[in-house]
């Protein structure tokens, strides 16, 4: 809030000096440009334009920013500068270029409606357009909505694979850009290109989040940035990541091997891989998982409509035929794992799972489930001795919240030492008798700076999420899914291609 009144307070005192003759010229008050809002009406009204094209938009954040934009290239044209290089000088150094216009050059404002019309030729038009339209999708893009594609069976039934999504950035608050100079409309790579970064690291600003319309909510389905996306290899990007494949092969292989692991890199938070899945731990929940039911600080959770688990069809799955699977809501690549020696099971819905029951020929359809003490090694925090959890049965653990003491000590830190190390950037060093330094200074405690959250895909047992690499946090989040509107189902033909039920549905 206190960088806000007094970024308001810095553009008004720059807006003074820079609408000064355009307010004298038009017989008004300077200063009258210093009070909110009523300035730029004033301003819109010298100007003459469509005050309902102009006006209302200044109450949108960063819409508002490209408004005033093109008010300062109307003024310029009141001062007969209608170059490019001009009317960029105009809108982004207009604390400079406007005083210097009245009181250096000596320029009169004039209205450019009253100017006799001057005709630009059919390349600036062009131009304008282009420009226009670019800018203002950019603005969406980055600062409202945003598209993406579900690229992966992990939220299944609920997502598709091939559903195209609408993700709301102002739910949450829409985050800053932190990394400014990149190729637009691109997440991390180059088009036409295998590895060369979209973006450039001269400037990354600190993160920060404007205001949003609510809060995180348990079962929400949010988009973050993967949180173990920070290196990758170019090969694998995020379908193992980087500290995986450290994990199975060793660090100097990974860094030296190019021929299997390509190029090494570093992102940016918000260059790093796009995620969706579903909230189920808000900061300072205790998650836990017991014989596949999630508990929330000690109750039950709330399970998805479509939550899928893995089972196990006896006598045989080809028992029932490949189009009776198909009807049933099973997919070409399930189907293909159901059927592969040594797998043979398969991921159903509630309702799916009745319908499987009663086909003749089944004899049973048993639940996959890994039983507790069974300790997985791909699993967060890596520790199957201390934390002896699996996918069916994990936890609790505690999900952290801002201003959080952490207690530290030789299991705790396990859990915690990426989010103290990584994400949010301290040195820290554990002597082998188990000291803990945090920026040279030796504790047992630590108090968190973000809120975290835990995630995971309603496609239980085929999904990476918090259960393999942890905490999503807050400076991750992209922002909320709130529409399919358009599906595409690949293992379809023709217009059975369209899943029409899914288009324009809401996402809960």
């Amino acid at each position: 809030m206190l960088a806000g009144i007094l970024t308001l307070v810095i553009y008004k005192l720059l807006l003074l000096p820079s609408l000064w003759g355009v307010f004298r010229d038009a017989g008004r008050n300077p200063y009258l440009s210093m009070v909110p809002f009523y300035g730029e009406w004033v301003w819109i009204r010298i100007l003459k334009v469509k005050w309902y094209a102009y006006f209302p938009f200044l109450f949108f954040p960063f819409i508002n920013v490209f408004v005033f934009w093109l008010l300062c290239v109307e003024t310029t044209y009141g001062y007969k500068r209608r170059k490019i290089l001009e009317c960029l000088a105009a809108s982004v150094f207009f604390f400079l270029y406007f005083p210097h216009l009245v009181f250096r050059n000596k320029e009169k404002y004039v209205c450019a409606k009253d100017l006799p019309p001057v005709k630009k030729s059919s390349a600036r038009e062009w131009f304008d357009t282009i420009v226009f339209a670019l800018v203002a999708v950019l603005i969406i893009h980055a600062f409202y909505f945003k598209g993406y594609v579900i690229p992966s069976s992990s939220m299944e039934k609920s997502l598709n694979v091939g559903d195209f999504l609408f993700v709301s950035k102002t739910a949450y608050g829409p985050r800053m850009p932190q990394t400014v100079l990149s190729f637009p409309f691109v997440q991390h790579t180059l088009p036409l290109t295998k590895d060369v970064p979209s973006y450039l690291t001269w400037i990354e600003l600190p993160y920060h989040r404007m205001p949003g319309f609510r809060k995180v909510k348990h079962n929400d389905v949010i988009v973050f940035n993967f949180p173990d996306g920070d290196t990758v290899s170019s090969v694998y990007q995020s379908n193992i990541s980087y500290n995986t494949l450290v994990k199975e092969v060793g660090r100097d292989r990974v860094w030296n091997d190019k021929a299997h692991f390509g190029r090494i890199t570093y992102r940016p938070v918000d260059r790093r891989e796009n995620f969706v899945k579903r909230c189920i731990g808000l900061p300072g929940d205790s998650v836990a998982i017991r014989d596949r039911q999630v508990y929330i600080n000690g109750q039950k959770a709330e399970n998805p409509k479509n939550l899928q688990f893995n089972y196990k069809i006896y006598p045989s799955p080809t028992v029932v035929s490949h189009k009776t699977w198909r009807d049933i809501g099973v997919s070409k690549d399930d189907l293909s794992m159901l059927f592969m020696p040594g797998y043979g099971t398969v991921p159903l819905t509630e309702e799916m799972l009745d319908r499987v029951s009663r086909i003749p020929g089944v004899q049973k359809v048993e639940a996959v489930i890994e039983p507790a003490g069974m300790g997985d090694g791909r699993l967060f925090p890596y520790s199957p001795i201390l934390f002896p959890w699996n996918v069916d049965n994990y936890g609790p653990v505690y999900v952290p919240k801002k201003g959080d003491v952490l207690q530290l000590d030789s299991k705790s830190i396990v859990l915690y030492e990426r989010l103290i190390r990584v994400y949010e950037n301290n040195d820290l060093r554990i002597t082998p008798e188990g000291r803990i330094f945090i920026n040279g200074e030796e504790t047992d405690t630590y108090t968190c700076k973000m809120d975290y959250y835990w995630a995971m895909g309603d496609n239980r047992h085929n999904s990476a999420d918090s259960r393999y690499w942890g905490f999503v946090p807050e400076d991750h989040l992209v922002g909320k899914a709130f529409i399919v509107w358009f599906s595409w189902d690949k293992d379809a033909e023709g217009l059975q291609k369209v899943r029409w039920d899914k288009v324009m549905r809401i996402i809960r």
